[in-house]
């Protein structure tokens, strides 16, 4: 059974929101029939799901249909979709692995159903923790091995973790994202290449361990959100989706609408209505049984395009996120997806991964939008490695580095991040690293001989990161590590490593030792936070930039009342330097990177305070003169 979409004049759909869009941005005004004809795409879903469904919130609890479910009197009911398939078995320890003895009962639209009574005992016919498999007679005439597609538990040894959620609040941060917790069979994959999509990963324990870690976050008031993959899925058969029902298709397009050319993986239809059962009700199932708060989508943009976004620019032109090459079926998906986060979660939260920068990404389903509450500011990282890999200080740009931290549309938040796993993975570096290199195994003592590499280093870590929280979005990321500067990169077990755990974890010891200057960049994380707390620049209206300086390589902003001024100059300080100011009266120092406490030199008395004067400058209505050495960072705050 498959979705439709409308035939209809898109011009007579009624989008409740979309002069309101359309007022705020113009430009989009050529494309009000293509936004139109969207939104007609979604409602005819929606009305689609309530009369062929059973109704939105049925629909999205699949697995409480699919999959092996208790009965309250401990019957089993087993059941798959499979509409390629011959005929489904059931094997496992239950039966002796006997491939033939359980076979299910085909139903109507390529269902399967297996009815186990309870033992005469009352018990289940099949006992706690028992391993289990799906039988599957294909067309050709072989019978292979699947895993449930809605199987909630698929076992690996698992690992043993560090204890990291007390350092998480500790640094001021309010919200978590739990990356590759779907079970996946590649670690090296960083959990991208799912193969059962309602399994939680045995590597790091069991579902249960899993929802004690959700559960003690919650307490200590931290926000838990999930890395959701439902751009693609492993391309594994015997543990994956893959020719489950000995198709090609199935749960993807068939032929090669069906496979990323560069992840190696399939491409789900979100047009065939059981994949959009099997995926809206994986999102109900991790906000109901685990209790997530939200989604991190992955690979948004794949989703988003024919092209997946290979090979294509997107320069901002609006032909691109408007033409032929919109993927209508992956777009409406999304908007589904985000209907149903926020239909049964109100406060839940939505962030895209898009490097398209489509228009409404992050505005309301009713304006014909997409309905995220946040994109990923994924440009920003990819300067910071940029510079640091191929310029000099002195030649870094600052208006473009200004650009890049403000590029992003009007009244749709983003969120900035320094620094990600995809910017240390093995062949690159940290940003910590790239700074300093190895003089961070020689020089990180505070004991040992000073070095102007080190020093330069802890100085521009703690700008960047700096920078980018209160410039760049409203809301900061931070890859765990980045806080105190962690050294290296990142590399899962793999074959070309010999399956090592080296490089696959953050070194603790490095930040607790307090012989070591790592707590130097550690004490500054958690200032900018507990700063930002207090102060609530992220949650205020994009700054003001009234000063960008190629030259003095200072850039001076406004955001929340607060006077941000950050000095990248390697060598040249600045007394009395005066900036245009908005605000008015007595000021004083709310945060200083110079501050010993941080790794600094101690160069300014922050006792001291600045005052305004009535006269403009750089077309703000004051001015106001502070002194801002090399390589320095400072707040002003009204007393």
């Amino acid at each position: 059974m498959g979705g439709k979409y409308s035939s209809l004049d898109p011009m007579a759909i009624e989008v409740p929101e979309i002069n309101t869009l359309l007022s705020r941005d113009p430009y989009l005004k050529p494309y009000e029939k293509e936004i139109r004809r969207r939104y007609g795409c979604f409602k005819d879903l929606i009305e689609s799901i309530e009369e062929n469904g059973g109704g939105l919130d049925n629909f999205t609890q699949g697995y409480k249909y699919f999959g092996l479910n208790v009965q309250p009197d401990n019957t089993i009911i087993c059941r798959e979709w499979a509409p390629g398939a011959n005929q489904l078995y059931l094997t496992g320890e239950f039966n002796g692995w006997n491939r033939d003895s359980h076979p299910y009962k085909k139903l109507e639209y390529g269902k399967w159903e297996l009815i186990l009574p309870p033992k005469p005992d009352g018990s289940c016919a099949i006992p706690h923790l028992s391993e289990l498999k799906v039988v599957v007679a294909t067309p050709t005439g072989s019978k292979e091995d699947r895993l449930s597609p809605y199987a909630t538990y698929v076992v690996e040894p698992p690992k043993s973790e560090d204890n990291v959620l007390p350092r998480i609040v500790k640094q001021g941060y309010n919200a978590i994202q739990l990356m590759a917790v779907m079970e996946h069979a590649y670690y090296a994959s960083f959990g991208y290449q799912v193969t059962s999509f309602y399994a939680a990963s045995s590597r790091y324990g069991t579902p249960e361990e899993l929802k004690r870690l959700v559960d003690r976050a919650h307490e200590l008031g931290l926000v838990v959100l999930l890395d959701l993959v439902h751009s693609h899925a492993s391309k594994n058969v015997m543990d994956g989706l893959n020719q489950f029902d000995g198709t090609d298709a199935c749960f993807f397009h068939a032929g090669r609408r069906g496979e990323h050319s560069l992840w190696d993986s399939r491409l789900f239809n979100y047009q065939e209505f059981e994949v959009m059962r099997f995926l809206l009700s994986n999102i109900r199932w991790y906000m109901e049984e685990y209790q997530f708060d939200g989604f991190r989508f992955d690979g948004v943009t794949s989703m988003l395009y024919h092209s997946r976004g290979i090979g294509q620019g997107f320069s901002g032109n609006y032909d691109d996120y408007f033409g032929l090459n919109v993927d209508t079926e992956g777009l409406i998906y999304l908007m589904l997806a985000n209907h149903v986060v926020h239909t049964f979660h109100n406060d839940a939260i939505t962030i895209a991964e898009d490097v398209s920068g489509m228009p409404g990404t992050c505005r309301p389903i009713s304006e014909g939008c997409l309905g995220f509450d946040y994109r990923l500011a994924m440009a920003i990282p990819d300067k910071w490695i940029k510079l640091l890999k191929h310029y000099s200080d002195e030649d870094w740009n600052i208006g473009n580095i200004v650009h890049t931290l403000t590029n992003r549309r009007w009244m749709e938040p983003n969120v900035a991040y320094a620094e990600s796993h995809d910017q240390a993975l093995v062949g690159d570096k940290t940003i910590a690293f790239w700074l300093m290199d190895k003089e961070m195994y020689t020089h990180m003592s505070t004991v040992s001989d000073p070095s102007p590499i080190i020093d330069r280093g802890i100085a521009l870590h703690k700008l960047i990161r700096f920078i980018t929280h209160a410039l760049g979005g409203e809301a900061y990321l931070n890859f765990m590590g980045n806080e105190f500067g962690h050294p290296e990169w990142l590399d899962f077990p793999r074959a070309g490593n010999n399956s090592s755990y080296h490089y696959a974890r953050r070194q603790w010891n490095l930040v607790d030792d307090e012989l070591l200057k790592y707590k130097f960049l550690n004490a500054w994380d958690a200032a900018m936070n507990h700063t930002e707390n207090k102060f609530g620049w992220l949650s205020a209206p994009p700054a003001y930039v009234s000063w960008k300086h190629e030259d003095d390589k200072v850039i001076a902003f406004e955001r929340a009342g607060l006077l941000f001024v950050f000095n990248f100059h390697p060598s040249k300080s600045f007394a009395d330097y005066k900036l245009g100011f908005e605000g008015e009266g007595e000021y004083y120092i709310a945060l200083c990177s110079d501050d010993s406490q941080f790794g600094g030199y101690n160069r300014i008395d922050t006792s001291v305070h600045n005052f305004t004067k009535p006269e403009s400058y750089c077309g703000r209505r004051n001015s106001i003169q502070v002194y801002v050495p090399s390589r320095t960072a400072i707040v002003l705050a009204k007393v």
